[in-house]
Order: structure tokens, then sequence, then C-alpha cells
């Protein structure tokens, strides 16, 4: 199997799904070829809930990734499921136009692009 993808079922069950019941596990892998993985992690303020995608995104800024080459999300839904709106944006402002996989537990997967995704993100070049 797919390192990648081992990271992020292995992340998953690391998830605190305390409220949904819904466990995600990703894993971020950098142009190094380093892997960080990431789970979700609830909390009863809703708000302060974080995703999979991002926990692995942020764990692997604050190590040094600075380059992306591709992302997996993985859930045990029936349906594959894309990351959320808040996520699309975070991969695409730290991480670029890189493949994004979701697979579900009978082992269904889909890739995107990020463009695919987020058709019209909102990132620095607005800020012009």
């Amino acid at each position: 199997m797919d390192p990648l993808i081992e990271a992020a079922w292995a992340a998953r069950r690391q998830a605190r799904p305390d409220f949904s019941g819904f466990p995600v596990g990703a894993a971020l892998e950098d142009s190094q070829g380093r892997i960080f993985g990431g789970c979700n992690i609830e909390n009863v303020s809703y708000g302060l809930t974080i995703c999979a995608e991002r926990v692995a995104i942020f764990k692997a800024l604050s190590e040094g990734g600075r380059q992306f080459r591709r992302i997996v999300v993985v859930t045990e839904a029936a349906r594959v499921t894309p990351p959320c709106g808040a996520c699309r944006q975070i991969i695409w402002e730290f991480c670029g136009d890189i493949p994004v996989t979701a697979m579900n537990r009978a082992g269904e997967s889909k890739t995107w692009r990020m463009p695919e995704l987020l058709p019209d993100p909102f990132d620095r070049e607005n800020l012009e």
C-alpha cells in the first residue's frame, strides 16, 4: 500500500470525533518525501474543531515543510468524502495546486487537482 495512504489511516485512528462520530485521517507529503499525518479533533465549542487536513498541514508547516507533493484524506464513510471548504482554502494557500485524494472504507478513491475543488480561490493575488 502507498505509504501516504497508510499514514492517513494511522492518523485516523488518533481522531477525536467526540461529537460527530466521524473520524478522519489525512497525510501530507512534502517535496523531500516526508509525511505528516493529522486527524480531526472536535471540541464542545464546535467552532474550535479542526479538520484532519488542517492538522496535517499545520504540523508540516511547524516542522519546516514548505513545498508539498500531495495529500490523502481517509474516512470510514460509504461515499468518498472531499475536503470541506475551509480545508480547501488552507490546502490552496499553503500547498498550491497539488493532487488531493480521498478514500473511503471500501478502498474507493477519487483524486482532484485543487482548481477542481476550489475553482476561484481567494489568495494573495486578491490583496494586490
